[in-house]
């Protein structure tokens, strides 16, 4: 690498929201502290930093390929491995010739320290804090090259769901404090931003370590001059309480969108997964945020194919799924995950089975949001449209209620809200993202 020059940086994020703004975190301390920018086009990057996943197997298997082919495609970089898959397989990554920093979750907040010290001595690092003694809250909230900024306010979880190796890769559950947070959207607000997703493990969760609850860092939040809007990225049926709900609905700058994890429509595999609710809870509150928010986007995940999940539970989830009125689906087929307690679980379902089962709910999921879109048609609803990349002709932004537009590129658009009356021409009843 040149000596004192700026270096270049590539940052490979999979998996989730959380990892996004932590990784868009770890590119702008990097820039800060003069040490390395992010890569523009074909440039060659000096620093490759992985920021890995290890909700599924098939995750795992991303986050090999992608480190595989950035040591090939790059062999004079340094390359450096951080997230869930570094925390629950550190040694295994370490093993790889020419990965030179592997850092579990509990060091992720000091990325730049760790290859500022490789920049001078060149030495190999594995640095894995086992994931029960994992305390440190690293704050994020970056928006990387897009308009919206994501914001953590919390990580870990202490739910020990019996498919999941979450606990395992993030730990326990902590949170920043409510006026920690507020500084970080105010410093937004300050850069121009005007919408924050608020990101986390388990959200709903907020404040067990503080003192503090969920209900009253939305309050605060909300209370940011310049923000106009925020979005709850995911928060669990049994956390997401009727104050909430209500507040939200009324709430200045709270988007009419929820995404609620519901994971199985069946009461059985809710039971064998280990989840903290039953189903009838779960469409309470579906009913409760139609009643107060009829015009929502309420999002759900689905895992299906899970081990004990007969033929049954799988007509009976999906015929619950379709009675509640939700907008989308993010499904996905279960994956067996070593050390999770669903292995001792004896009914297995065939892959041939789980694809079968995800096509099915797939096609539940387009067709409840095309309904719900056009549903939508004619209507005049507020837009913040985005930054398209660069030579784009189109840019596209979303409704408060989570609906994508897509509009000739305008330059004096970006990164403002107007309001758009919905047509087909502009919307799409088939994608939404």
């Amino acid at each position: 690498m040149a000596g004192d020059a700026l270096h270049k940086v590539k940052f490979v994020t999979l998996g989730c929201k959380l990892n996004f703004s932590e990784s868009a975190t770890i590119g702008q301390q990097l820039q800060e502290r003069g040490i390395a920018s992010v890569v523009k086009g074909n440039e060659t990057p000096d620093i490759c930093v992985v920021n890995t996943c290890s909700v599924t197997s098939l995750a795992d298997r991303k986050c090999r390929q992608q480190i595989r082919s950035l040591i090939r495609n790059y062999p004079e970089s340094l390359i450096v491995v951080t997230g869930c898959y570094a925390q629950l397989q550190g040694k295994s990554i370490a093993e790889i010739e020419g990965v030179d920093i592997v850092l579990g979750n509990e060091q992720k907040g000091e990325v730049v320290d760790y290859i500022e010290r490789w920049l001078d001595d060149n030495c190999k690092t594995l640095a894995v804090t086992p994931h029960k003694d994992i305390r440190r809250f690293s704050p994020s909230c970056e928006c990387g090259d897009r308009t919206r900024y994501f914001l953590k306010v919390q990580d870990g979880c202490d739910y020990y769901c019996s498919y999941c190796t979450i606990p395992l890769a993030r730990g326990r559950s902590r949170s920043g404090t409510i006026a920690s947070l507020v500084e970080q959207a105010q410093d937004v607000a300050r850069r121009g931003g005007k919408e924050i997703v608020i990101t986390g493990v388990n959200i709903g969760d907020f404040g067990k370590n503080t003192g503090e609850d969920f209900l009253d860092l939305l309050k605060a939040l909300d209370g940011v001059d310049g923000i106009e809007r925020y979005r709850i990225s995911s928060i669990e049926p049994d956390l997401l309480s009727d104050e909430v709900i209500d507040w939200c609905a009324s709430s200045r700058a709270f988007m009419p969108h929820f995404h609620i994890p519901l994971q199985s429509g069946s009461d059985e595999v809710l039971r064998l997964m280990r989840r903290h609710y039953n189903r009838d809870l779960f469409a309470r509150k579906v009913e409760r945020i139609h009643s107060v928010i009829p015009h929502c986007f309420i999002g759900v995940d689905v895992m299906v194919g899970t081990r004990g999940e007969t033929p049954e539970c799988f007509e009976d989830s999906l015929n619950f799924i379709a009675s509640l009125g939700v907008q989308h689906l993010h499904v996905f087929p279960y994956s067996e995950r070593p050390g999770t307690q669903a292995l001792r679980i004896p009914y297995i379902v065939p892959k041939a089975v789980r694809d079968e089962r995800v096509a099915r709910m797939m096609e539940l999921s387009e067709r409840q949001q095309r309904e719900f879109i056009e549903r939508q048609l004619g209507c005049e609803r507020p837009v913040l449209f985005e930054q398209p990349p660069a030579g784009s002709k189109v840019m596209h932004g979303f409704t408060d209620n989570y609906i994508r537009v897509t509009v000739p590129y305008c330059a004096d658009l970006v990164n403002t809200v107007s309001s758009v009356i919905l047509d087909s021409s502009i919307v799409s009843t088939t994608h939404n993202s």
